[in-house]
């Protein structure tokens, strides 16, 4: 697992309660995994925003995530409402994950995570500047 750089990022994901820390700490896993992966991105940048763990690169847009007291049963990520991710996620993998607007794909407590999909889907944020103007964003 890749180490936290910012202490403040570290204390967000350490009040998150069990069994979503795990959760979540998984989906970081995830972002930094996809971008370790993926020749051509800049270094992901981990910080908070709006209180939320988020990740950003020069060549994307930013990934949030969070658990929320409100929703307990669920955790989401989010991605900005303004661009095409959510639209082609839906057109993509619309019968595998579970949408909240246009904005986040979010997971219920006891759901197994389709980790290739929801890697394509990331790659798809890190990269999206590069993509934003393809149909499908080149899917």
């Amino acid at each position: 697992m890749d180490k936290f750089d910012d202490p403040a990022v570290a204390a967000v994901f350490n009040n998150y309660p069990e069994p979503f820390r795990e959760k979540l700490l998984r989906l970081r896993q995830l972002v930094f995994d996809t971008a370790a992966e993926t020749k051509d991105i800049s270094p992901v940048e981990e910080t908070l925003k709006w209180g939320e763990p988020s990740y950003l690169t020069k060549t994307g847009s930013t990934i949030r995530m969070d658990w929320k007291q409100s929703k307990p049963e669920y955790y989401a990520m989010y991605f900005h409402c303004q661009t095409k991710l959510i639209e082609t996620f839906k057109e993509v993998y619309g019968d595998i994950f579970k949408f909240e607007g246009n904005r986040a794909i979010v997971f219920h407590r006891t759901e197994k995570i389709r980790v290739i999909e929801l890697k394509h889907c990331i790659f798809l944020s890190l990269t999206y500047h590069k993509r934003k103007h393809l149909p499908l964003l080149g899917v």
